[in-house]
């Protein structure tokens, strides 16, 4: 393991899972939800957000494995619905949020290397704001998906009618073994959706 890449590859990878919460707690406070305000997360303090396991071990694990990539997720940032005036509603633009942070990151980043790419004697510049721009665009896609616990299920939950609830009760009971089964066997086809982005927003 090349030591020096993974720290640089876990710093990229913390800072954008830390803006991905707060941006949670961000919304839901504009929502009418001071949880996240009260329980310090509204921070960019990575010490309030790091989860040993996913911010640390799962990121250290991949990077073992030949070919893996470094990923990982921060302690999510929690929100009352009883908070919420239309918490199926606000729910969805909660976490929405998250993913919405991550691609402004992307496409923000995105544009640096379009323009440095321009310019010589900055590649050491470009392969930062490229990393940022890969894993940014991973985050949203991968957090997209409508399988709880991530931010997909969200938005489903909102657009499902009220007859659906016997199909949202199996998900929330059976959506960690949904998601492991979709990491193991239907992760493999996120990868051309994050390319044709990454492909738009940094060019060739």
């Amino acid at each position: 393991m090349n030591m020096p890449l993974f720290i640089f590859q876990l710093l990229v990878l913390l800072g954008s899972v830390i803006i991905h919460e707060v941006a949670h707690g961000a919304v839901a406070e504009r929502l009418g939800d001071p949880t996240a305000r009260l329980l310090g997360r509204i921070t960019l303090n990575p010490l309030k957000h790091i989860d040993p396991v996913g911010s640390i071990l799962v990121p250290l694990f991949l990077s073992l494995i030949p070919g893996g990539v470094v990923f990982g997720w921060a302690k999510p940032v929690p929100y009352n619905p009883a908070n919420l005036k239309r918490p199926d509603r606000d729910g969805a633009l909660i976490a929405l949020a998250g993913p919405v942070s991550n691609l402004i990151l992307a496409v923000v980043f995105g544009i640096v290397v379009r323009v440095l790419a321009t310019v010589p004697g900055y590649a050491a510049f470009i392969d930062l704001a490229t990393l940022i721009v890969i894993v940014n665009i991973s985050l949203a896609i991968f957090n997209l998906v409508p399988i709880p616990p991530l931010d997909g299920s969200k938005l489903l939950y909102a657009i499902l009618p009220a007859s659906a609830g016997a199909l949202r009760q199996t998900l929330e009971r059976y959506g960690l073994f949904i998601l492991v089964a979709f990491i193991w066997f239907g992760a493999q086809f996120l990868g051309p959706i994050i390319f044709t982005i990454f492909r738009f927003l940094v060019g060739s």
